[in-house]
């Protein structure tokens, strides 16, 4: 006869187990299980075989377990995970990449009825068409104030209708019209909620994020840091730059106003003194761009200087016969 183990005992063993959890994994991550049936998540264990545990049990339980840990290791960064365990929770103990893992987790979803008194996920939009009941099921539509009409014996809906709203509680009409038509609007899995990794907690939504928008980031800081050095004079190495350009914009002012004047200043007040020779300047640059253009002019100008002389020609000829 098998002994079953008493309460106390299990108590122990779970103990034990998250303990050592803890030991051999350092990313961990906090997901969500509202309305995951237990075939469901027996699918998403063994999608995640090999390199991921996923651990569930009441809050105390894991609450008091790390506790327990925390305090026989001194680790003190697993403590991070006690205000994660709030509500219908789970942890999903990972060696592989965790974008991967959650990417993993979010396949094994499975579409669900609207029961009475479910919160909506989201909104539920009825679309127009033929439902395949027949007319004495109409009252269902009025009751909810959809606008349908007979076609060839059965009840078509008019017009696409937002049955329920995101947050609001399906009622009885609800779920028995979207029982009726066969509809499954919501989808039910494991969600990560939160990620653990080496004594960090942060967010889902940072594994989602590309080098493309780290770097956009980066460049975004960069440039806020620069802002607020110039705007105190506090010099930092993203500031060094402008803050140079600024002081040899200031120098090169002075040089001009007064006799002062270093090598970098001459060029600049002999421009000053002698404006034509911007126009020297810029005339090779212009000669470039205008060498096409007047080369392109040149056959139409002979064309029009050969015009006048057959003209001429033909005055000639014509002076023959007068």
């Amino acid at each position: 006869m098998v002994v079953k183990p008493t309460r106390a005992q299990k108590k122990t063993q779970y103990d034990k187990k998250l303990c050592r959890l803890l030991e051999e994994y350092s990313h961990v991550l906090i997901v969500g299980a509202d309305n995951v049936g237990s075939n469901q998540l027996q699918s998403i264990r063994k999608g995640l075989r090999g390199d991921s545990i996923i651990l569930m049990g009441k809050n105390t339980m894991m609450k008091r377990s790390i506790r327990i840990h925390s305090e026989k290791t001194g680790n003190s960064a697993v403590m991070n995970l006690l205000p994660q365990l709030v509500g219908n929770v789970g942890l999903i103990f990972t060696k592989g990449d965790l974008k991967e893992v959650k990417e993993e987790v979010a396949k094994y979803k499975v579409g669900a009825p609207a029961r009475v008194g479910l919160i909506a996920p989201i909104d539920v939009i009825v679309p127009p068409g033929n439902t395949g009941l027949d007319p004495s099921q109409t009252s269902f539509f009025q009751v909810l104030n959809i606008p349908t009409k007979i076609n060839k014996g059965t009840v078509e809906i008019i017009t696409p209708v937002e049955l329920i709203k995101k947050g609001d509680k399906v009622g009885s009409s609800e779920a028995a019209l979207l029982s009726k038509l066969g509809i499954r609007p919501f989808s039910y899995g494991l969600i990560v909620v939160s990620v653990y990794d080496n004594g960090s907690v942060f967010d889902p939504e940072v594994l989602d994020l590309t080098e493309e928008d780290l770097l956009e980031k980066f460049l975004s800081g960069v440039s806020m840091v620069a802002s607020l050095s110039l705007a105190v004079s506090f010099p930092t190495l993203a500031a060094a730059p402008h803050m140079l350009i600024n002081a040899y914009k200031n120098l090169l002012a002075v040089a001009v106003a007064t006799e002062y004047s270093f090598p970098q200043a001459d060029e600049v007040k002999e421009f000053l003194k002698d404006p034509s020779k911007f126009a020297a300047a810029a005339a090779p640059a212009a000669g470039d761009e205008s060498g096409g253009a007047s080369a392109a002019a040149a056959p139409a100008e002979e064309e029009k200087a050969a015009e006048p002389e057959e003209e001429s020609d033909g005055d000639m000829i014509m002076g023959l016969f007068d």
